[in-house]
């Protein structure tokens, strides 16, 4: 069994502009889409990297992201607070799918 590696470019860290310490957590809110582009899924993780591996892998069966093999990983942004990200996410799943290609395109213009 080979091991994947999955790269993600460096992201500014949104939210509050106080400092945090370099080991504290980080917050990430994450667009999914499938492979024909016709499904986005919008949610929130501390650990984007178990996340990615998750959906690529289908680990949960009966998960919306499953069921719409949504396996990419098209957008993300960080967060210090979990209460930033909660906040982002509910602006984002609000959005229409307009301003959430938008978004898509501007960091993953493909």
């Amino acid at each position: 069994m080979t091991q994947e590696t999955i790269a993600f470019p460096s992201h500014q860290v949104q939210g509050r502009n106080d400092t945090k310490m370099k080991n504290d957590r980080y917050y990430y809110v994450l667009l999914y889409n499938d492979q024909l582009n016709t499904t986005l899924y919008v949610g929130i993780t501390n650990n984007i990297l178990q996340r990615a591996c998750d959906h690529k892998k289908g680990k949960n069966k009966n998960s919306f992201t499953a069921k719409y093999k949504l396996t990419k990983l098209v957008y993300y942004e960080t967060f210090n607070y979990i209460e930033d990200a909660i906040m982002r996410e509910k602006q984002i799943k609000g959005g229409s799918r307009k301003k959430k290609e938008e978004l898509i395109k501007s960091i993953n213009p493909k």
